[in-house]
This record gives C-alpha cells, sequence and structure tokens, in this order.
C-alpha cells in the first residue's frame, strides 16, 4: 500500500512538472539584422526620447559614471541584487538582434528574447498598459543609441529562486497584462495622467507596498513604501502633509522638484524629476498632476492650507531670542538661519518645515537622511545646496528630529530616534 501511495505521489509530480513547464515556455523569437538609425523617423525617435525619459529608462539602465543604457545598475530586493541590462543595440550583449516584437513582448509580459522570463525587477506589471505606437517609439529610440558593449553581471538571486521559469508562477498569481483602459468618467487630461502614472512612468513600483513575494499590493495602490533606504510616502489621501498636495504643488514639484509647501526631490525621487520627468512636456506634467490630486483629494482639503501656514508661523516664531532648551539651541545654530521664514509665504528654496513632507511622515528616514547627508546642487532645487551635517553624533541627529516633530507638527514622537540614526549612517549615502 505505501508502496503504491509513494508511486501515485511521483506520478503527480511528474505529471505537475511537465505541466509546468509546459504552461512557462515561451518561443524564442529570432534574431534580426538589426535596423539603421535611419530606418526611424526623427519624429518617432523623439517620441521614443520622451517615453524613455518619462520611464526613467536611463536611470536604472545606467551605472554611475558608466555609458548610458548599458546596464549594470544593481536593483536590491529581499531576494538578492538585480543588475540591469544592456539595453543598446550592441550585437552580442545587448539587444541589437531583437525585433520590435521581441522587444515587445519583453516589456508587455517579461519574457526575453530567447523566451526566458524577466525578473518583475523590469517593471513589465506597468509597461504592459503601453499601447502600440509608444512600444514602436520606444524600440525606435533605444535601437538609435551608441551601441555599448557591456556584459550582463551576474544576480544574487538565491537557486532556486533564480530559475527563470518559476516566474510564470509569480506572474499567474500577479501579473494582469493587459492595455491602459481609460476611464469614461474622467476628462482626457486625468486619463492621460494615469496613463503615464500607471504605465511608463510606474510611480506605484515605488510608492505602493510589496507583499512577502515582492508583488505590488494591488489594494494599497500609491499607500507609501520604503524604497532604496529612503521612504516614498503615500501618493493617497493618507499623505500626512498639513499643506495638501493639489495640482498647482504637483505641478511645481514634478516640473521643477520643488514644492514651496513640501520641500524639494531628494534621494531617489531626484533622478525621475532632473533626469526623467524634465523631458516630458508642460502638458504631460499637467496630467500627471491632475490624477495624482484626485487621488490625494485635495480638492476637499482646501481649508488645510491656511490652518497650516498659520501653524508653521507660530513655530517659526519658537527659535526667536534666546533659547534654554539645548535641542532649541542646536536647531538654532545648525538650521534657523536657512529655515526660518518668520510671517508670510513660505520660500520654496528654504522650506519650512513645519510643512516639510519629512518631518511630518510616520517614519523618519527621509529627515535623518537629508540632515546627514545633506541635498546637493543637482538633486534639490537647481543651484541651491543643503550642507551634510554628519559630524553630528547619533544622539545630536535623534535630538534634533525630535526637536522638529515636537515643535513643527502634531503628531507622535519617533519611537528609538538615536538607534534609527545609527542604521541609517550605517547604511551609507
Amino acid at each position: 500500500m505505501l508502496k503504491r501511495i509513494l508511486v501515485g505521489l511521483l506520478v503527480v509530480a511528474v505529471v505537475g512538472l511537465v505541466g509546468f513547464s509546459v504552461f512557462a515556455w515561451r518561443p524564442a523569437i529570432g534574431e534580426i539584422a538589426p535596423p539603421a538609425s535611419s530606418s526611424f523617423s526623427p519624429e518617432l525617435v523623439a517620441r521614443g526620447e520622451v517615453l524613455a525619459g518619462a520611464g526613467y529608462c536611463s536611470t536604472c539602465h545606467t551605472t554611475k559614471g558608466g555609458q548610458p543604457f548599458a546596464g549594470g545598475y544593481p536593483v536590491k530586493t529581499s531576494f538578492g541584487t538585480i543588475y540591469s541590462t544592456n539595453i543598446t543595440p550592441d550585437l552580442k550583449t545587448g539587444i541589437g538582434t531583437w525585433s520590435e516584437a521581441a522587444f515587445g513582448r519583453a516589456m508587455r509580459e517579461g519574457v526575453a528574447r530567447d523566451g526566458s522570463h524577466l525578473f518583475p525587477a523590469l517593471p513589465y506589471d506597468h509597461f504592459t498598459k503601453l499601447s502600440d505606437a509608444d512600444i514602436s517609439a520606444l524600440y525606435a529610440y533605444m535601437m538609435s543609441r551608441p551601441a555599448v558593449v557591456a556584459p550582463a553581471k551576474h544576480n544574487t538571486v538565491p537557486f532556486p529562486l533564480n530559475i527563470r521559469a518559476l516566474q510564470a508562477g509569480w506572474k499567474l498569481l500577479f501579473f494582469k497584462p493587459g492595455r491602459f483602459e481609460p476611464d469614461a468618467a474622467k476628462s482626457a487630461a486625468w486619463n492621460r495622467g494615469a496613463y503615464l502614472a500607471e504605465g511608463i512612468s510606474h510611480c506605484g513600483a515605488c510608492h505602493t507596498p510589496r507583499n512577502f513575494l515582492g508583488a505590488e499590493k494591488r489594494d494599497k495602490a500609491f499607500a507609501g513604501a520604503a524604497i532604496d533606504n529612503w521612504i516614498a510616502p503615500p501618493l493617497t489621501a493618507a499623505n500626512p502633509s498639513p499643506a495638501p498636495w493639489d495640482q498647482a504643488e504637483l505641478v511645481a514639484y514634478l516640473r521643477t522638484g520643488v514644492s514651496r509647501y513640501h520641500g524639494v526631490a531628494a534621494g531617489p525621487m531626484a533622478p525621475v524629476v532632473h533626469d526623467g520627468l524634465i523631458k516630458l512636456p508642460d502638458a504631460d506634467i499637467q496630467a500627471l498632476a491632475v490624477y495624482f490630486a484626485d487621488i490625494d483629494g485635495s480638492a476637499g482639503r482646501a481649508g488645510a492650507l491656511e490652518q497650516a501656514l498659520r501653524r508653521a508661523s507660530v513655530a517659526d516664531r519658537l527659535n526667536v531670542g534666546p533659547q534654554n532648551d539645548p535641542a532649541a539651541r542646536l536647531y538654532t545654530a545648525a538650521c534657523a538661519s536657512c529655515h526660518y521664514n518668520g510671517v508670510g509665504q513660505p520660500n520654496p528654496l528654504r522650506p519650512d518645515l513645519a510643512l516639510n513632507s519629512a518631518v511630518n511622515l510616520d517614519d523618519p528616514t527621509n529627515l535623518i537622511r537629508v540632515v546627514l547627508y545633506g541635498v546637493s546642487a543637482k538633486d534639490g532645487a537647481p543651484g541651491v545646496v543643503m550642507p551634510s551635517f554628519n559630524r553630528f553624533s547619533d544622539a545630536d541627529v535623534a535630538e534634533l528630529a525630535a526637536y522638529l516633530r515636537a515643535t513643527r507638527t502634531d503628531k507622535p514622537a519617533w519611537p528609538d530616534l538615536k538607534k534609527k540614526v545609527a542604521a541609517i549612517r550605517a547604511q551609507g549615502k
């Protein structure tokens, strides 16, 4: 009897393995002779360049100091490090022999030319929404780039998770292929913003929390998440900033990287604005703002701005005159000369910290990182630098963060700040 049971289990296992192999198999798409750059119209290539900017392709496919689009950028996950690939038209190490059909399948289905499944570090779960015309434009742009010889780096994903066929199971559970479907009840600008945000710009890849298998939690879209040792804040009504992220503030931030009420783009968001979105026309930036202003419900919080400005004005006056509190003296010496705004509208180049997003988040990570490492002229407001205070002790940074949280917000204190500072310092810049 036991032998029969074991044989039966073995048969089931073999049948299951064969069945899954058939399910996971994808055919290779034949190689082609690389098309000449001149075969693509300048208009199509230019459109592809805009889309590549919207998708931050260069950011993720270029190493620091490396050749554009040559790959090698490390994407650190809880399963190991996945390195981006060479997407220049090199024949041996890039995509020079890929047809448009192969390129489109990779973008929309996460399958390489040779039929192997790609890891979802490539956000094909967003790119699946792209139109045929946009896939064609992106292909034209990428195949018009200079070819770079750059062999793929070896990922550190351990066995058996590194078996590409298993990605078919991940897709079965979490991947919903299909083109973008406009919402007839919304405006053309809203739908354009949704197409960009949910598709090529894959905003949810950073701003949506993930489950234990690395898939976005669709029921918590744009609810905020940890990314590259920073916090990508919620883009919904759950965003804790006292000043609403209305359409005007979103346009200013996405276009310039500066919001007078919320601060500047820093960390992983800096290249999104300064290297990616900068290539989009103003109409697309407006469309993104329309979409996210609707999602965050800012229209229903119009009165919150005046209240936030009054509170900020009162908080600013706390640091006028002699200070007895050691934390207040530390703030006055290190911060107040730039961040004191007095009465009136905040200076967008010197954000009021009572309004600043980093001070109001549930997690102090972003504030601590900015204090420790500053904001460069390239990342923040054009030509404006916030110096780093990495010579401060962990206790100093913790004291400063606790003081700002207590005096600039009405939110609960952050716990274990000194330990948090030490951990972030250990991560490095």
